[in-house]
């Protein structure tokens, strides 16, 4: 007998048993379902790990943080004194970083502190500034949605947090009104939020820094820096967009920085907290590394320790992450496993009862020359194509669970992150590890009724019947 003879004596068998196929093909279904779902829940938070981790917690990159416990050395500095404190971040440490095997990028950050700013068209806003290298930050994974770094004085890049939620005070004031007097309307509320992440172009447009708020601060006598957009930089993949506005930061040079502070402790009295905290500013407070790859990251984390410096990476984020992957989809494939196995017996049963119930056909076949191999055969192949069906139906019934799963995620507010893609989602590499589970489940489920049909004695068969 060839394959397809096998093929439609078992489809044909499948068809007039049709309510025990039904169930068997159901377990296996669930089963193989399951299993899919496993493998899918298992490759969606691998990769949305991944995302988030090259967003937030990236891996091929190494932080150097300042020790605050220790004298801190000058950022202007040539050098690195002998006398020089453990933690400090100098210059020659950075050029030395520079040098190392495998390292691609160092950029070094100041946090200069929070700032107002005003437009020429009275629009005020706020940021947190950092000095930093503004030819690195393209190296760090940021791209610039308008312009670029510039060599030009006073310049600063903004990101795209800075450029939202801007207003003029008579608007400000008007807000601040209709808030407090709908203090329990939600939809007010949101409506003004919504308004927050609305963005305004200030690309090439100069803006007048201020240590205090503008409308606050009318009167007094405080520094004004004034400032012109050289670039804007674009908003990251993987950040939701509700969270863009709450990130608002500016970035400048170190030398501009510099002028900066000296400006306002000129202009602030020499015992104030304003003067104490320009002056406490003037240290690296941290530096980044970028790695060529996050295989050699702790190569080259030692080497910057032997520096002297204190450094953090994410390796063991990562690494706790997958583990914690692993365990998800062991303990999904687990319940796909457990259910195939019930299915299983449900197998065993159906096709025990249909070699008792086909005795005489049996007896019929061994007559008219039929061996056993053959006679084993037929049963095996009668349970793959019931492994198959339930396969097939179990891949289309873990498509219909993963887009339930999507659409409900989506309706309890993941739109309103907006990011429109999916939670979950099926790769083609699991589909066929699905259905090879489902149609071994009803090869190994065939084996014995198959054993046993092959073993029925044929005149008893046909005697009885």
């Amino acid at each position: 007998m060839k394959m397809r003879d096998y093929m439609g004596l078992g489809w044909d068998q499948l068809k007039r048993r049709k309510v025990v196929t039904a169930l068997c093909a159901l377990g296996i279904s669930i089963g193989s379902a399951a299993i899919v779902v496993a493998l899918a829940v298992g490759e969606s938070a691998s990769h949305y790990s991944e995302q988030q981790m090259k967003a937030y917690l990236k891996t091929d990159e190494i932080t150097i943080r300042n020790d605050q416990s220790q004298d801190q050395g000058s950022a202007g500095s040539a050098s690195d004194k002998p006398g020089s404190a453990a933690g400090s971040i100098t210059n020659q440490k950075l050029d030395l970083i520079r040098t190392l095997p495998h390292v691609k990028a160092v950029a070094s950050f100041q946090q200069v502190g929070h700032f107002f700013f005003k437009l020429d068209d009275g629009k005020i806003g706020s940021f947190e500034l950092v000095a930093t290298d503004l030819d690195t930050l393209e190296k760090f994974g940021n791209e610039f949605q308008q312009g670029g770094p510039s060599d030009i004085e006073n310049t600063i890049i903004l990101n795209p947090g800075a450029t939202m939620g801007l207003l003029d005070e008579e608007t400000m004031k008007n807000r601040d009104r209709q808030m407090r007097a709908n203090q329990n309307d939600p939809a007010i509320w949101e409506t003004f939020r919504e308004f927050d992440k609305i963005p305004t172009s200030l690309y090439q447009k100069k803006l007048t820094l201020t240590l205090e708020h503008p409308s606050a601060s009318e009167g007094k006598a405080q520094a004004q820096i004034p400032v012109r957009v050289a670039g804007v930089l674009k908003k990251g993949e993987s950040v939701p967009a509700n969270m863009v506005m709450y990130d608002k930061k500016g970035y400048i040079s170190h030398a501009l920085a510099k002028q900066i502070r000296e400006t306002i402790k000129a202009s602030a009295p020499p015992d104030s907290e304003t003067a104490k905290r320009m002056g406490a500013g003037e240290s690296y407070s941290e530096v980044l590394v970028k790695v060529e790859n996050s295989s050699h990251i702790e190569t080259v984390d030692k080497q910057i320790q032997k520096l002297r410096l204190n450094t953090q990476n994410n390796l063991h984020q990562e690494e706790r992450m997958q583990g914690e992957f692993v365990i998800i989809r062991v303990v999904f494939l687990g319940v796909g496993l457990f259910v195939l196995f019930i299915a299983s017996i449900s197998i065993v049963v159906a096709m025990t009862m249909s070699t008792y119930q086909r005795r005489r056909q049996i007896g019929i076949m061994k007559v008219l020359g039929a061996n056993l191999r053959q006679i084993r055969n037929m049963f095996i192949v009668e349970s793959a194509l019931l492994g198959l069906l339930g396969g097939i139906l179990g891949i289309m019934l873990s498509y219909w669970v993963v887009w339930g799963i999507n659409a409900l995620t989506f309706m309890m507010g993941k739109n309103s992150a907006g990011d429109d893609s999916q939670i979950l989602f099926i790769s083609t590499w699991i589909l066929p590890v699905g259905l090879f589970f489902a149609i071994m489940t009803g090869v190994l489920s065939g084996i014995y009724p198959a054993v046993k049909a092959s073993k029925t004695d044929a005149l008893t068969a046909i005697k009885r019947e």
